[in-house]
């Protein structure tokens, strides 16, 4: 459905955007650490280097002290807050930058940012082990955490690991840390704001890694009446006749990391509706009323269908990331019935004199 051809014209309606600092927005002009990290992967699977690295030294050298980013706003708005899921990308950006190139020396130039922006993430983690929203602006945290940003700071914490190891500066704290996200995911989803109207929060706990096998098989069955439009793609959200290609593509790399290359292809075939004829993609189709919704070609979108194309062709080193980004078996949702060990736990401490 796709040729070589088409993919690196996509990658080149998302360099057409790219700031002249190496920036990549969205159309209403913002940058946030995320899409711009996403878009970055995106230019790398499409041959297109200088681009990508341009982008990756755009984010080590717009990043805050305290290791997160800003948003950056057009000119008279401003966004204090700085998102602990922003943070956590660039790991993921870097370890498949680092897949794809093997470049040692770009590896060591960003370890300082990874290290930086992972230790402000999990600066944010309560002890049960999700990680809160976002640090407001008067430094405080804020009191809600997001499945979808969770499960997506999962397959950050997993390449940070893994790009520590890989320089010879290992980071256990990290792994217990990500392995108490995933539990947290798995088994709380109390600990989460209810987003469950978006599909994101639906399909991320698979995308992301922290649920994955027969657990994922089942969340993915439950959801997938309610999220997906036969022949046009994934919703945005469940109550609205819009489908967006960005979450579809998503959807795609979710599915083919579990195995089910099948529909991940035939949902692929599907938004294809939205491709423009530059390469570029419109963001959404608004079925009820046949069309374009926003009226915008997005970059972020483009870049989900490049990764979504890799991960199903396999054409780089870096296609079988999301799906290397696996729970540890171990961790995986059980089902339902099943005790939790944290409960069992809590149940035994409480004879302790003094635990709250």
């Amino acid at each position: 459905m796709l040729s070589a051809d088409d993919i690196v014209a996509t990658g080149r309606a998302i360099a057409a955007v790219q700031r002249r600092d190496g920036a990549i927005g969205w159309p209403d002009g913002h940058v946030d650490a995320w899409n711009h990290v996403e878009c970055a992967m995106a230019l790398s699977v499409c041959g297109l280097r200088d681009a990508a690295r341009r982008a990756y030294e755009w984010l080590r050298t717009s990043q805050r002290p305290d290791g997160s980013w800003c948003k950056a706003m057009p000119a008279g708005l401003a966004d204090p807050t700085t998102e602990s899921n922003h943070a956590a990308y660039c790991a993921v950006g870097v370890w498949h930058e680092l897949l794809l190139s093997r470049d040692e020396g770009f590896a060591h130039r960003m370890w300082p940012m990874v290290r930086s922006a992972i230790d402000f993430v999990l600066g944010l983690q309560v002890p049960r082990g999700e990680i809160a929203w976002r640090r407001l602006a008067d430094g405080s945290a804020d009191t809600e955490a997001l499945l979808a940003g969770n499960s997506s700071i999962y397959s950050g914490l997993r390449c940070a690991v893994w790009l520590a190891d890989y320089l010879g500066e290992p980071q256990p704290d990290w792994e217990l840390a990500a392995d108490q996200l995933a539990h947290a995911v798995a088994r709380h989803p109390e600990a989460f704001a209810d987003k469950g109207r978006y599909a994101m929060d639906w399909y991320y706990p698979v995308l992301g890694g922290p649920v994955r096998g027969e657990a994922a098989r089942r969340r993915i069955e439950l959801g997938w009446d309610t999220f997906v439009v036969p022949g046009l793609g994934v919703r945005c959200v469940s109550d609205q006749p819009w489908v967006t290609a960005a979450e579809t593509a998503e959807m795609v790399i979710a599915l083919e990391a579990i195995g089910d290359a099948g529909r991940a292809l035939e949902l692929l075939d599907s938004i294809q509706l939205l491709r423009d004829r530059s390469g570029a993609y419109w963001t959404g189709w608004q079925f009820a009323n046949a069309r374009h919704y926003p009226e915008e070609h997005s970059s972020y979108t483009a870049a989900a269908i490049v990764l979504a194309a890799d991960a199903l062709c396999g054409a780089t080193p870096a296609s079988a990331l999301f799906r290397d980004a696996a729970a540890d078996p171990a961790i995986m949702l059980p089902p339902p019935d099943a005790p939790c060990g944290c409960e069992r736990r809590a149940a035994a401490d409480s004879d302790i004199p003094g635990l709250v």
